[in-house]
């Protein structure tokens, strides 16, 4: 029996019978093998940290870091974070340690020779950091973005042919019609003169546009009025960018008890209502009328992204659950109109910026036109376009919609130089930093399009350019969104020139994707009809 039950039991002004007395000993004695538990754990925990911090001592460091904030401070999400991200570039051209607070270190991949062992893991070694994305998972559930291990395995084997060129060919018509309805509502806003227009706002418009026709056949006219289901994708993005930055919000169970957090429910409702209405009548017509007869009704039209879903099976002729689709189908919304609206919107800023440059591809694609009546491009056309590729290319290095990846590998990742990143760690794939690599790209600040000239191949490792990353879990949508910014650049300066409006400073901002303060604007000008 221990003397601290006698003392217990007086300060709570109890009797001391000899069963309490046991009573409060027995629970003494837990609490401290509890407390001694805890106790080891702690040094456990320390122990590995202290580990771990031994291992990590062979990567530099950039300079100015905080006691508290670690590296935070100097990594800030917008210009003046980017500019000293550069300047960290000058002198580290390999590999970055930088610390988020006290206790988190994150490996930072700048080259491609160190990159490649990363992006070459299977995705069971190298799976996605829940860190950075696990706050998308109540919108985009177990999609491509999110899913991991035997889960990711199968559903990429099974959604590769919706990407294959016979599904994407039919899109074309899309791209070009939803091109036709934004540049129609420039020209009204310019009413034959110069306006000065914020690409962002109308591109991301025009992207959503034709997602939604290329995934669900669903016209919904978001470029001129804006539908519940796109006004609530808008307001998912700017959330999760909001919550990315607030820290206590990582907690679920405090997030959602703010205002942002019942927000982001309400508009995920809003989001898979539609989703799950979509599949439901697809299912319903399906199971009525059969593969053979469903797809014979389809003939002549364009077979969307839904209708690939639903008519996929894996090597066991199992199909893919509602809830599979629905996750798909919303991961392919999120990432395909974000990602192709800032790469479109940074290519056309390039393009008002270098007019020698847009002129080349404007000449370009009025070639490709000669001779047509209608202003549409083919599928075919896209490899008659090779400047206005390069282009879009050297703009994807400059200005990298997605800045970075994140894994947390499952095992220890040996590097080119012998250096080991132990298991465990959160390494960070900088795309905005194998692109600035000044070892990699000389000159990397100057828009240079001839880098990608493919009659002057220049030598550089396959991994120096990753705008869609790179290894198993690559972009599977790199062929849909380069075909659509082929048609939408080709069209735009088919009929207006763009210069910059000098009045408003374009500032970088990287959050989900590389966006700006204030938006890109430009002075948009309509050119006259075609003879």
């Amino acid at each position: 029996m221990l003397p601290a039950a006698d003392h217990l039991l007086r300060l709570l002004g109890l009797e001391r019978t000899a069963f309490r007395r046991h009573a409060v000993s027995a629970l003494l004695l837990l609490l401290l093998f509890l407390a001694f538990r805890l106790l080891l754990r702690l040094a456990r925990l320390c122990w590995r940290f202290h580990a771990t911090c031994r291992r990590l001592r062979c990567f530099p460091e950039p300079p100015r870091r905080s006691w508290l904030l670690g590296h935070l401070g100097m990594y800030l999400p917008n210009e003046t974070g980017l500019q000293d991200e550069k300047k960290v570039l000058d002198n580290m051209h390999h590999v970055v340690l930088v610390w988020m607070g006290p206790v988190l270190p994150l490996v930072v991949l700048v080259h491609p020779d160190y990159i490649k062992p990363l992006v070459g893991a299977s995705a069971a070694v190298a799976p996605k950091d829940e860190l950075f994305y696990g706050f998308l998972k109540p919108w985009l559930g177990d999609g491509l973005l999110l899913s991991k291990g035997d889960k990711w395995s199968r559903h990429r084997r099974m959604l590769t042919p919706a990407f294959h060129f016979d599904i994407l060919k039919p899109y074309m018509r899309i791209f070009n019609q939803c091109a036709h309805v934004m540049h129609a509502k420039w020209r009204r806003l310019a009413e034959g003169s110069v306006v000065s227009l914020d690409m962002f706002e109308h591109v991301s418009l025009m992207t959503l546009d034709s997602l939604q026709k290329c995934v669900f056949s669903c016209s919904s006219n978001c470029q001129e009025s804006m539908s519940d289901y796109i006004s609530a994708i808008m307001e998912l993005s700017a959330l999760a960018v909001k919550r990315q930055y607030r820290l206590h919000q990582y907690l679920d169970f405090v997030y959602y008890r703010t205002a942002d957090g019942r927000r982001f429910r309400r508009a995920c409702d809003t989001v898979h209502r539609f989703t799950d209405q979509v599949i439901r009548e697809r299912r319903r017509a399906l199971r009525q009328q059969g593969a053979e007869a469903w797809l014979k009704a389809k003939q002549g039209k364009t077979l969307d992204f839904i209708d690939v879903l639903l008519l996929a099976k894996d090597e066991d002729g199992k199909e893919l659950s509602d809830e599979d689709i629905r996750a798909e189908a919303d991961t392919f919304m999120f990432e395909g109109h974000d990602t192709t609206s800032s790469g479109l919107s940074w290519v056309l800023f390039n393009l008002a910026k270098y007019p020698e440059y847009q002129e080349k591809c404007r000449e370009e694609v009025q070639e490709v036109m000669r001779g047509r009546e209608l202003e549409e491009l083919e599928w075919d056309d896209l490899t008659q376009l090779p400047f206005t590729t390069m282009c879009i290319k050297e703009s994807l290095r400059q200005f990298p919609p997605v800045t970075l990846v994140s894994r947390r590998c499952t095992e220890d990742i040996k590097l080119p130089d012998g250096r080991v990143i132990p298991k465990g760690i959160i390494c960070l794939v900088s795309i905005y930093g194998t692109h600035h690599n000044p070892t990699v790209w000389p000159d990397s600040k100057v828009y240079n399009p001839y880098r990608f000239d493919p009659d002057n191949p220049q030598q550089r490792s396959p991994l120096a350019f990753v705008p869609f990353s790179a290894g198993p879990r690559n972009c599977i949508g790199q062929s849909f969104a380069m075909a659509e910014m082929r048609v939408a650049v080709a069209l735009t300066l088919l009929r207006f020139r763009l210069s910059v409006d000098r009045t408003r400073k374009v500032r970088r901002k990287p959050e989900l994707i590389l966006r700006t303060e204030n938006g890109i604007w430009l002075n948009v000008e309509p050119l006259p009809p075609r003879a």
